[in-house]
């Protein structure tokens, strides 16, 4: 693919397709609203039906567009039976020698968590500072409507006819793991190709500064499982003498780490160079650590949120501590989630995780590793046109110069695309910054952010239109 040239009326169309951009806004951010009122929450313990209004939701809006030959809702079935979250697909076909973009968004949200902890009602949109609070109000939400605002304005700048192809698919199920997406690609990898994919969940570096993601994590999580007793046993009369499954899970997490809370486990690899970025004091202020609680890990700060595996413990079976009697447990479960490094691969690191865990079972503990769940990091080709395109976009977009940026957390689909799609450039964008909150309470969207990264996608649609041949 070659860079388009700018077509003679490009300025007027660009002033054009920014107006509506402004024109729009106020209801933009009325139509995101009324997405977030939707609880879409994708995990299995949720009611399906709110993860169906979103998508019928997303897919009037998509129509509302008026740009496409076609809106559909779809969800598949997996080969081990698992029902698919309804997805929204919508394609326009492009105009011969004209390229195609595929714009890649989710519908479905993180649950809320503990109400308490929420400045504001999760699922009752709130204005306040120029932000947006409320469950998916960014991630990704915010994604979604970056897409339909975009796809607006690049109607009235071409008058509904722009002659690019495009693919648009707002997933259901991101949130829970994407596990019927491949599912979904091989029943529509025809309608969904294209020469570049968008996928609009990242973040930037700041609420002034794009960021184009150049590197993702992958993931790898499991359930861990420590047995040491038939049966449980009073604490007072066998405690000390008998190793309870507390103990041994507590001595066995422990070695996943070393003293400086860098992951000890071998075979776990790691990247050198790549984006640089991040400041320590952005940490501690981004993650609220308390007084006298330092980081963890050595080098710098990007190496270890990008380029290093991370684990952590994020979920725990065992009695609360309101219902704790004088017991060994015989039994205690855990949930691992990895985070491992761009160039690695995700099978590789689950086997080096389930080796250490065996190798260091303390007292003969008997160690389980089930309901794993793999997602491959990725590395982004930033030497594309697509790309150079992209970052000249969000250049005139927001105003400043973009940074390539790596990202700790994962999406293991984009893997999914390249592999389905090894030819398009996918360019990771988003609507994040550091005070998003993201998966946390009182999670925000930043009104400006929002507001740019829209114009920079439609500049980058406008402009990824190749020209039309010359007559004599």
């Amino acid at each position: 693919m070659t860079l388009p040239e700018a077509p003679l009326d490009a300025h007027s169309q660009e002033d054009r397709l920014l107006g509506a951009i402004e024109d729009r806004f106020p209801s933009t951010i009325a139509r995101l609203s009324g997405l977030v009122r939707i609880p879409s929450v994708s995990w299995d313990a949720f009611d399906r039906v709110h993860v169906r209004r979103s998508a019928e939701r997303t897919a009037e809006l998509l129509r509302e567009v008026a740009l496409f030959d076609s809106v559909e809702i779809d969800g598949v079935e997996t080969a081990d039976g698992y029902e698919g979250q309804p997805a929204v697909i919508a394609t326009k076909a492009a105009e011969p020698g004209q390229p195609t973009v595929l714009l890649y968004a989710h519908h479905d949200v993180q649950p809320q968590g503990s109400a308490d902890d929420w400045r504001t009602p999760p699922f009752e949109p709130t204005l306040r500072d120029g932000r947006l609070y409320g469950r998916g109000a960014s991630d990704d939400k915010a994604g979604v409507m970056t897409h339909v605002a975009a796809l607006e304005a690049l109607g009235v700048a071409t008058d509904g006819k722009p002659g690019i192809g495009i693919s648009v698919f707002i997933e259901g199920e991101e949130e829970n793991g994407s596990r019927s997406f491949a599912a979904f690609l091989e029943k529509h990898s025809a309608a969904l190709g294209a020469d570049a994919i968008i996928v609009a969940d990242s973040d930037n570096p700041s609420t002034t500064i794009p960021g184009l993601t150049a590197s993702l994590r992958g993931n790898v999580t499991m359930k861990v499982t420590v047995r040491t007793l038939g049966h449980a046993s009073h604490s007072g009369m066998l405690g000390g003498a008998v190793p309870d499954a507390m103990l041994a899970t507590v001595r066995l997490l422990d070695t996943l780490w070393d003293d400086q809370g860098s992951v000890a486990v071998a075979g776990l690899g790691s990247r050198a160079g790549g984006p640089a970025g991040g400041d320590e004091d952005d940490v501690r202020r981004d993650a609220e650590l308390l007084e006298g609680v330092s980081t963890i890990g050595t080098g710098s700060i990007h190496d270890r949120l990008w380029n290093r595996p991370a684990i952590t413990i994020t979920g725990i079976d065992a009695p609360s501590v309101g219902e704790a009697s004088n017991t060994l447990l015989p039994v205690v479960s855990v949930r691992l989630s990895a985070r491992i490094a761009p160039g690695d691969d995700a099978a590789r690191a689950y086997a080096a995780i389930e080796r250490h865990l065996r190798e260091h079972a303390p007292f003969g503990a008997h160690v389980d590793i089930t309901q794993p769940d793999l997602g491959q990091p990725f590395l982004v080709d930033t030497a594309g046109p697509a790309v150079g395109l992209m970052k000249s976009a969000m250049r005139d977009g927001w105003g400043q110069e973009p940074a390539e940026t790596g990202i700790g957390g994962s999406i293991p689909f984009i893997a999914a695309l390249a592999e389905v799609y090894p030819d398009a450039e996918i360019l990771v964008t988003g609507v994040e910054d550091p005070a998003t909150m993201a998966h946390s309470p009182n999670e925000s969207q930043d009104l400006g952010v929002l507001r740019r990264a829209i114009s920079a996608e439609a500049l980058f649609l406008l402009r990824f239109a190749r020209p039309a041949p010359e007559t004599a």
